[in-house]
């Protein structure tokens, strides 16, 4: 079709001609950044649609260059159907009504195939441009990039955008498409012809999800449209200054910078948490085999106001006198919705979460992190900034070379560089969440009543005094803060500076079967772990920490390698065993900062598991599951810090009333007669002493190939299981006898507790052969103590792992 009469049809259809039929051709399709609606003159923001369509009911008129020899116009007026994205379902986007275009900004693909002679038509048929002669009077022609500005956004009938209290939240309008959409292309804007295509050129030449056919297809609007599209706003937003810096356009690379700021602060700190919690890393970290978080990731119960997270259940007292209640249902919180929560109809500021060793406080953490970074949950925290009480420390101790006094801003920024100079943290509108996890690591005094005041985020103090004044609130005044650690360490901060205290409870028995499910990608070992387990109740209800569900699927993973594995019920000391031994471990790097090379048990570590089993045999003698502070110091001489926080065997239980005693337990009922157990077979093992009993053995203790004998310190653990109330000492006595096989004193001690090359335990049979005796003993006049029994010759007997 000849250019000339293509354009006279047009002015045609202006002037009337064909009417409604050449007003649809001509409309332009809607934008798939459906959430702008256009700026239009004279109508105001969530106008009735009916006046907007009347607006547009006029024909667009078209701008044609004052004078030029061309033979096309170069103007593609229909603009390319694009994939609709879920921006699409709200609002549209579409040309303001007067609008003038250059003719040849629409269509920069005539750039590939023009220079000099070369002659352009338009097929009707197929809508391509052959070959045309280039006039030399436009070669230095402006390119009008003056495309219409992005509109404003049209917010969505959506109540669960509107309510703050409910997810997803909104994002801050800086942090959002519209206002990354109209940056990148006033930041384009003005452009020469030239300039552009180098742009798209070099933009296409190092992100190869977009050609070079979609960045020249349409103007300038349709262009950062398809960019915004196919990148997403992060990405499109780091292209295109990254693209502007490589062309030479540093003034205008800056003022996207600048104007983008926020959004540019958020990205970052988004992929920090990704890289930090995408995967996560348990146990000893193989090549290979890790997880990522969201594939295994199973939400404990969190409540408000927990009464200390050990689970009252025991596995033969039934109705013990314990000082803990189990909350109710009403009581939880969902992990995304922790600051959702309201006291006095206010927003919260402080949140403390707390559990026992185990619960998963450190992978909670990386959850809600993940979860913000991928903006799952909680987009209206403009920023989430993890300030660990580890990072604190290395300060406190001039580890990394600081001055010992320090801004907060300056810390931000140290661990996180492109922080610098952010202004936005002290804006009234600036709604952001400090992390600050491992209270119990810091091991610092908080002076709470005499630490200086600070009113500002700039001024230099001790860290001690940086941490009392964003817990007080002076500090970081606009900042939600979440604290996270051990009861025992947590208790230490006044009431006054807390808005809610939570804790993780663990697993329901429906959660622990979803855990272990979600382990592993073979159904069929998954299944069996999950009937396994449950053939041994006490260990069903010592797995609702999911600590302790980890490590049933790991070992029963190890162990379903075996042939025949499986044929009886696991045992249940190895885990006790494994418990210790992990927490153990977990205090030496967690605290103390060793490697994974250099977890060698010192003296003083087995000294306090020792002490700690000697605590809990003297309060299994006294039949009393909680112990205070001077018990601590009368019966072991052991330190309230590092038997509460660091061992990870015991936790503070409820608060204590103000001017009360402060009351500890065992992270479960059964651990305590664990530890009395370890505690009574060491004295044996490595002293040659029976505390239930004689004080020496018969045989002390000898080398070469005699070995110790079992028979006296069982037949003693015996004789008082028996002689006391049923439930007394009859774990115990399971545990007792699970500690001497071979496989638990030997394999998962030895290295550990005890020297590599220990002295093998002697007597087993004579220990086998006297529990068969008191299991027939049992049948006849004892029955109530049968099954334990054959339990215990079970735990010491059994073979298969």
């Amino acid at each position: 079709m000849d250019p000339n009469a293509e354009v006279e049809r047009i002015f045609r259809h202006e002037n009337g001609e064909n009417g409604e039929e050449e007003v649809e051709r001509w409309k332009r399709p809607p934008s798939s950044y459906g959430s702008m609606k256009s700026d239009i003159e004279g109508m105001e923001e969530g106008g009735d649609e009916k006046v907007a369509q009347e607006a547009f009911a006029v024909p667009l008129p078209v701008g044609l260059p004052g004078s030029s020899t061309r033979g096309g116009t170069g103007l593609q007026m229909n603009r390319p159907a694009s994939p609709e994205t879920h921006y699409t379902m709200t609002t549209q986007q579409t040309r303001a009504p007067g609008a003038v275009f250059d003719t040849k900004s629409a269509d920069l693909a005539d750039f590939l195939e023009h220079y000099d002679d070369e002659e352009v038509e338009k097929d009707e048929d197929d809508n391509h441009y052959k070959d045309y002669e280039d006039d030399e009077d436009d070669e230095d022609e402006m390119l009008e990039t003056n495309s219409p500005e992005p509109p404003e956004p049209v917010e969505p009938e959506d109540t669960m955008q509107v309510d703050e209290n409910s997810q997803p939240g909104r994002l801050h309008p800086e942090q959002d498409l519209p206002h990354i959409f109209k940056s990148i292309q006033s930041s384009l804007t003005g452009f020469k012809e030239e300039e552009l295509f180098t742009f798209m050129m070099d933009f296409c030449q190092w992100e190869l999800k977009v050609t070079r056919q979609q960045m020249m297809e349409g103007d300038l609007l349709d262009s950062v449209d398809k960019m915004l599209e196919i990148l997403g706003q992060d990405r499109a937003l780091l292209h295109t200054i990254r693209t502007l810096e490589n062309i030479n356009k540093k003034e205008e690379a800056d003022e996207l910078k600048n104007t983008c700021r926020r959004a540019l602060i958020r990205h970052h700190l988004q992929q920090n948490l990704i890289g930090k919690y995408q995967i996560i890393r348990e146990g000893v970290v193989r090549a290979g085999r890790q997880n990522l978080l969201n594939n295994i990731y199973v939400e404990p119960l969190i409540t408000i106001c927990g009464p200390g997270g050990v689970a009252p259940s025991h596995e033969f007292l039934r109705r013990f006198s314990s000082p803990l209640q189990v909350p109710s249902a009403d009581a939880s919180v969902g992990l995304n919705d922790l600051f959702r929560l309201r006291k006095d109809g206010k927003p919260v500021r402080t949140v403390v979460t707390t559990g026992i060793p185990g619960t998963g406080m450190s992978v909670s953490v990386g959850k809600f992190s993940l979860d913000w970074a991928e903006r799952l949950a909680n987009k209206d925290l403009q920023f989430v900034i993890k300030l660990s009480f580890r990072t604190f420390r290395l300060l406190r101790n001039n580890e990394l070379r600081l001055s010992q006094e320090i801004s907060i801003m300056e810390v931000i920024e140290y661990y996180h560089p492109e922080c610098k100079d952010m202004k936005h943290l002290e804006e009234e509108d600036c709604k952001f969440l400090i992390i600050m996890d491992s209270f119990d690591c810091y091991q610092g005094s908080l002076d709470w009543q005499n630490a200086p005041v600070i009113n500002d985020n700039y001024t230099k103090a001790h860290p001690d005094v940086l941490i009392v004044n964003i817990i007080r609130g002076t500090v970081l005044r606009g900042a939600r803060v979440w604290i996270l650690g051990r009861r025992a360490a947590v208790s230490q901060i006044p009431s006054q500076y807390i808005d809610v205290v939570t804790e993780i409870q663990g697993f329901s028995d429906e959660k622990k079967d979803k855990f272990l499910q979600m382990r592993f990608r073979d159904a069929e070992l998954s299944s069996k772990i999950v009937a396994h387990y449950k053939r041994l109740p006490p260990l069903i209800r010592l797995a609702q920490q999911p600590f302790v569900c980890w490590i049933v699927a790991t070992v029963f993973e190890r162990c379903y390698r075996y042939l025949r594995y499986g044929e009886h019920p696991p045992r249940l000391t190895p885990f006790y065993v494994h418990i210790t031994v992990v927490q153990t471990n977990r205090k030496l790097q967690f605290y103390y900062g060793k490697l994974d090379n250099e977890l060698k048990w010192s003296t003083e570590d087995k000294n306090l598991i020792t002490e700690i089993g000697k605590m809990a045999f003297k309060m299994l003698e006294k039949n009393t599951s909680t112990f205070f502070e001077e018990d601590m110091k009368e019966l072991a001489g052991l330190k309230l810090t590092e038997v509460t926080v660091f061992s990870g065997l015991t936790t503070e239980l409820a608060p204590a009333a103000p001017g009360g005693r402060r009351t500890f337990g065992f992270i479960h009922h059964n651990f305590k007669e664990f530890m009395a157990a370890l505690y009574v077979f060491t004295m044996f093992c490595t002293k040659s002493k029976n505390v239930l009993g004689s004080p020496l053995l018969p045989k002390p203790f000898l080398f070469g190939d005699q070995c110790k004998s079992a028979g006296s310190l069982l037949q003693s653990a015996v004789t008082r299981t028996l002689a006391a109330p049923p439930g007394h000492y009859d774990m115990f006595l399971r545990f007792l006898c699970g500690l001497l096989s071979p496989h638990c004193h030997n394999n998962l001690l030895c290295g550990n507790l005890y020297p590599q090359k220990n002295l093998k335990v002697g007597g087993l049979d004579e220990a086998r052969r006297l529990l068969e005796r008191t299991i027939r003993t049992a049948e006849e006049n004892n029955r109530d103590r049968v099954e334990n029994l054959k339990e215990c010759l079970r735990e010491m007997t059994q073979e298969d792992e």
